[in-house]
């Protein structure tokens, strides 16, 4: 039986249109879940749009359209960025969509059942922008003495009737989740965070807004919307089809890991789970709280005016090559940097010079020396059989690093191969064998082959389409290029005709 795997993204806003940020996450959870499948999992990778609450209304109304319109309008952009950066999610979730009401309102009735929603007064702070509300103590004093919330944004008080939601009472069975399960919230860091908060003591927390048009009734009491958190959070089982009992959510639930940005970890490692715990539900495995991507230093925001389209920067780049230097560059969990030249001096580093020029200098050679087919591999030496067996350790160290979730060390492991590969094929001078030993000349030019083989199968989740090219010019079938496949008993086989080489990845200006 296939093991199942469910990975999500976190939904993003429609408040304004998809930024780098978003590509980043998006492009994360893609790498992870087709690394998966190439390892034999049945994977369901879920993305979407959280479209709820006063911000995307007050939006709405800001550009003089009705906020269905706008919610359709911005959603759109997503499902096209996701397409264009080559995702493979399963299923996109919108928080408009029925299917997702259905399951918040009888999350919402669950809770209350259980005796954990009641209605009373809230008086407190609450950031339009963040879609939260704080108690003063988490609130920074700005220097004109106003107050602002922890990610530096504008606070309100509001004053009025609310339902809640008990918090409180999980207190003790959130922190018996975080040490019975220490992978709970990764990175540590991230876990260490949310453990001082929740041991500084919880409070129940306001789960609905009144008089606010833009959002899911409460059914009884049309007075009041849900607490756009408690409907975002749904959508992990909304998209499953939880209410109605479906093969979908006993299959894939609970979520092996919720991939989200560090600046909402509180909301999915400690309203989440009581959510769930109230509902009688199981907890997600992991919630992986990954870095923001820093444009030149500053973090990416909508509202600070720094976003850059990253459809700009696709056609700029090539979409492998802004794939590649997102997941590469920078420890998984880490914030990252990019600017012009970081892009473009790592993609002709690594894709032009190192994978490029390796493959087309050896496929040439093919093309013009063997007539085009795979020379015999002859008799291994030391040097190609270390090589070789150096490659063929590379699915395990892979799986290893992906199971952690370090996808960055995972692709260095690949190109140090690559590198040595393009040593060894220097150090070789296949050119010059081609007049002293021709038998020499074809094992340096088969060994070189097969690591290219090996290297672009392992690539697949990351270099999409670059890695597919090379697989064709080397005419590996589309049933060989699994994990599965990763072995000598799959290696090149002499006398198979190879395409004619081209450029694969031409260098940016």
């Amino acid at each position: 039986m296939t093991n199942s795997f469910y990975i999500s993204t976190a939904i993003s806003y429609t408040n304004g249109s998809p930024h780098i940020g978003h590509a980043y996450e998006v492009i994360a959870a893609d790498v992870i879940a087709r690394f998966k499948r190439l390892d034999g999992y049945d994977v369901f990778f879920l993305t979407g749009t959280d479209e709820h609450g006063l911000k995307v209304q007050q939006k709405a109304k800001e550009v003089g359209v009705k906020p269905k319109d706008y919610v359709d309008k911005v959603s759109k952009e997503f499902i096209e960025l996701a397409k264009y950066l080559n995702c493979s999610n399963n299923d996109f979730i919108r928080t408009t969509d029925d299917r997702h009401k259905k399951n918040v309102h009888s999350i919402w009735k669950n809770l209350y059942d259980k005796g954990d929603i009641y209605l009373d007064q809230y008086s407190g702070w609450y950031s339009i922008r963040d879609e939260a509300f704080y108690s003063e103590e988490e609130l920074i004093k700005s220097d004109n003495d106003s107050y602002l919330s922890p990610n530096g944004n504008p606070v309100e008080w509001v004053d009025e009737e609310s339902y809640f939601f008990k918090l409180s009472k999980y207190e003790k069975k959130l922190l018996e989740l975080y040490e019975r399960n220490k992978s709970f919230i990764l990175p540590n860091s991230r876990m260490n965070e949310i453990k001082n908060f929740v041991q500084s003591g919880l409070k129940d927390i306001s789960i609905s807004r009144k008089n606010i048009s833009w959002g899911i009734p409460v059914e009884e009491n049309n007075e009041h919307s849900i607490y756009v958190w408690l409907d975002a959070l749904t959508n992990y089982i909304s998209a499953l089809d939880w209410c109605e009992g479906s093969k979908s959510f006993d299959k894939y639930w609970p979520a092996d890991i919720h991939l989200i940005g560090k600046d909402i970890t509180r909301f999915h490692a400690v309203y989440w789970p009581a959510f769930l715990f109230s509902a009688g539900l199981d907890i997600p495995k992991m919630i992986f709280s990954h870095g923001f991507l820093l444009n030149k230093g500053e973090k990416i925001s909508k509202s600070v005016g720094n976003t850059v389209d990253p459809i700009d920067l696709l056609d700029r780049y090539g979409v492998d090559q802004l794939r590649f230097y997102l997941l590469s560059t920078t420890p998984f969990g880490n914030d990252g940097n990019y600017s012009h030249e970081l892009i473009t001096n790592h993609s002709n580093a690594f894709l032009s010079n190192d994978l490029g020029n390796l493959s087309q200098r050896c496929l040439k050679m093919i093309f013009s020396k063997c007539d085009g087919k795979m020379p015999n591999k002859g008799d291994l030496n030391n040097i190609d059989l270390s090589l070789l067996d150096n490659a063929y350790s590379l699915y395990q160290k892979s799986l290893e690093f992906m199971n952690d979730y370090q996808i960055h060390a995972y692709l260095n492991s690949i190109f140090d191969i690559i590198s040595s590969t393009n040593k060894y094929f220097s150090d070789q001078k296949p050119w010059e064998l081609d007049k002293k030993n021709s038998n020499r000349m074809n094992t340096v030019l088969w060994v070189t082959c097969e690591i290219l083989r090996i290297t672009s199968i392992l690539l697949q989740p990351v270099i999409i389409e670059g890695s597919n090219k090379l697989l064709d010019f080397l005419n590996v079938d589309l049933k060989e290029r699994s994990f599965s496949n990763l072995n000598s008993n799959f290696a090149l086989k002499s006398g198979i005709k190879i395409k004619e080489p081209k450029v694969i990845f031409p260098k940016i200006d």
